[in-house]
């Protein structure tokens, strides 16, 4: 892949680049199809990372299904797949991670410990294999894009980060590939999450300007369904994640993670007085 990326790089072809873990729905596609317009090469990795997964049952029940990927990405026009073993991005011996300090604790970070550290470490290898000219990633992991810009930003890498927004099932409900995973009625219940988001940004967009009462909009819309577990709510400013009190200029981030049975879900909205 290194050979191929630098032999691209000789023929002064712009790289797209979607970094995924497989099991891929419409939401990567739309990752894909912002590539396909914007670059002259599209390259896809599908790599399951387990330096991400603070729960091994976790890594072990992600779905995995690399001809049924490579099929669905068949009709996308992606030049090439870059799909390697656990070996091949973690040799024996591998001891070096990547932490990006404050983005990382809060939130995803507070309730996956650890989690951060393995996607900045394989986006890092990624990145410096590829040396892609843009990077295409989904605002639904919003806490993720933070990271990753700070991450390109500092460690010098000349790859922009292009942020593509959320991709929605009918019901509202944030695509993910932990959706598969949810009883058909989780799933459909499971679309409260982005009611209560809606709920939110209505509110502010009628004058509602407390950070405190935004997100207290959230929970109890979500605590509604019966189904529904709420791991966390936060309103937190949209580049730093710091907490913020008041809606003001700068864009503000609601994040959600709630739990339908055994499955963890998020999603998030993003406002300001502007809006």
């Amino acid at each position: 892949m290194a050979s191929l990326a630098r032999k691209l790089r000789r023929e002064n072809k712009t790289i797209g680049f979607v970094a995924t873990m497989g099991a891929l729905h419409e939401g990567h596609l739309k990752l894909v199809e912002e590539a396909r317009q914007m670059c002259d090469i599209v390259i896809v990795s599908i790599f399951v990372n387990p330096a991400q997964f603070n729960d091994k049952k976790d890594l072990e029940r992600y779905p995995r299904d690399l001809t049924a990927d490579a099929a669905i990405l068949s009709g996308y026009r992606v030049d090439y797949i870059f799909a390697p073993d656990t070996e091949e991005i973690y040799p024996a011996g591998f001891s070096t991670y990547v932490y990006v300090e404050n983005l990382t604790e809060t939130l995803e970070g507070a309730s996956r410990p650890g989690h951060f550290r393995g996607v900045a470490t394989v986006v890092t290898i990624l990145f410096n294999t590829i040396r892609p000219d843009f990077a295409f990633f989904g605002q639904k992991d919003a806490q993720q894009v933070a990271v990753i810009k700070r991450l390109a930003a500092d460690l010098g890498f000349d790859t922009e980060i292009v942020v593509v927004p959320v991709v929605r099932e009918e019901s509202g409900l944030a695509m993910s590939s932990r959706n598969a995973l949810l009883a058909p009625e989780e799933r459909l219940k499971a679309a409260i999450i982005y009611q209560a988001l809606r709920e939110a940004k209505i509110a502010a967009r009628n004058g509602e300007r407390n950070a405190a009462n935004l997100a207290e909009i959230v929970r109890r819309t979500i605590e509604t369904e019966p189904l529904a577990l709420v791991d966390y709510v936060a309103v937190v400013d949209n580049e730093t994640l710091e907490p913020v009190d008041k809606i003001g200029e700068k864009a503000v981030l609601i994040a959600v993670a709630a739990r339908f049975g055994s499955v963890r879900l998020i999603d998030n909205t993003v406002l300001n007085r502007r809006q």
